[in-house]
């Protein structure tokens, strides 16, 4: 007996002496309220592979972090224009689809191969839309078409404006009969002065961002500039409201998921993603948050559940729509140029 009790203590202490199984884990670093609660906890259940969690709010906040420490994280959902920038500072892996068969197998054609990741090779699509006017039907002369309706003096203190560069900016060139990425500063310094034109005019009631989809629902102005998944929520609380991609064009934008460079839990960050790009836990995520599903199972699981839903243009813009549009590029090189135009309009009185 002491010989069998001197065996097991000895084994307890030298199991004591090896290092600490690290648990299974993946470090996920997304946009606040951009997935549904419930996704993560099937998938913890389903895999046993703890989500770290962390949230982010702006491209430019996740983008500060990831290049101080890209390691810190195994899943980010950076932008289309971020998604360029992050590529070309080589601070992305290139993705295994050998492991990601829900993935290769749901992602919209179109999405698979795009401006700013050509081959597909460093991003995944986890959402997509546009970005146009959400406007009052009870509040405007007329249906709305055009981006010059956000110029037009019958509106004065009636328009949200939205506190983002590259959006407002970029609406602005189109309006204009330029590209959202033109570097010619000619056509920059024309729509600078276009933005201040509107502001010393007083149309713009204020430049805002989350808070639009709030006071258009609660009849605060005729119109705002807004994004597509935003201006849904908006409507599906108000009747009056309604959502157009205005005729001269506009910006058609993904946010997707990516591998920063040395992640620490790849072959776990595989498993996320994969999960994500399931159809069931894709339509989750979209009757979650309300923007454009880039899978197609989803898109079958909503037609069949929901069919008047793909007839509703703001959550599944047509392929006309998608044509006049553009995706936002990299602008890092002139980022200088962008706030001197942003803080003159601004400061404009």
């Amino acid at each position: 007996m002491k010989k069998i009790l001197a065996a097991a203590l000895a084994l307890a202490l030298a199991l004591a002496a090896l290092p600490a199984l690290a648990a299974e884990e993946v470090n996920v670093f997304n946009w606040e309220d951009y997935i549904c609660d419930d996704a993560i906890k099937l998938f913890e259940e389903e895999t046993g592979i703890k989500v770290n969690y962390m949230r982010f709010t702006t491209n430019e906040d996740m983008l500060v972090q990831v290049e101080n420490d890209p390691a810190n994280y195994d899943v980010i959902f950076p932008s289309d224009y971020i998604i360029e920038r992050l590529i070309s500072k080589d601070l992305l892996e290139e993705l295994d689809y050998s492991q990601l068969p829900n993935a290769t197998e749901n992602t919209l054609d179109w999405l698979k191969s795009t401006d700013y990741d050509p081959t597909g090779a460093y991003s995944v699509p986890y959402m997509w839309g546009t970005v146009g006017i959400l406007y009052n039907k009870t509040m405007v002369s007329a249906p709305i078409t055009s981006w010059t309706s956000m110029w037009d003096e019958q509106y004065v203190d009636n328009v949200f404006m939205m506190d983002s560069i590259r959006d407002t900016l970029g609406v602005t060139l189109k309006m204009l009969g330029y590209s959202m990425n033109t570097r010619d500063k000619d056509a920059l310094n024309e729509a600078k002065e276009k933005l201040i034109e509107q502001k010393k005019a007083g149309i713009v009631k204020a430049y805002q961002v989350d808070e639009t989809k709030d006071k258009m629902i609660a009849g605060e102005a005729a119109m705002g500039l807004m994004w597509s998944g935003d201006a849904a929520y908006a409507m599906s609380y108000s009747d009056d409201l309604a959502y157009v991609v205005p005729e001269e064009g506009s910006n058609v934008w993904v946010d997707g998921l990516c591998v920063p460079k040395g992640a620490k839990n790849y072959d776990n960050a595989m498993k996320f993603i994969n999960f994500l790009c399931r159809p069931d836990v894709a339509k989750m995520n979209f009757d979650e948050i309300y923007y454009c599903t880039p899978n197609k199972g989803a898109i079958e699981l909503i037609g069949a559940e929901e069919p008047e839903l793909l007839e509703d243009e703001t959550l599944f813009p047509t392929d006309e729509t998608v044509a006049r549009c553009e995706f936002f590029h990299d602008i890092s090189q002139d980022i200088q140029i962008y706030n001197r135009i942003w803080l003159a309009v601004k400061s404009a009185r």
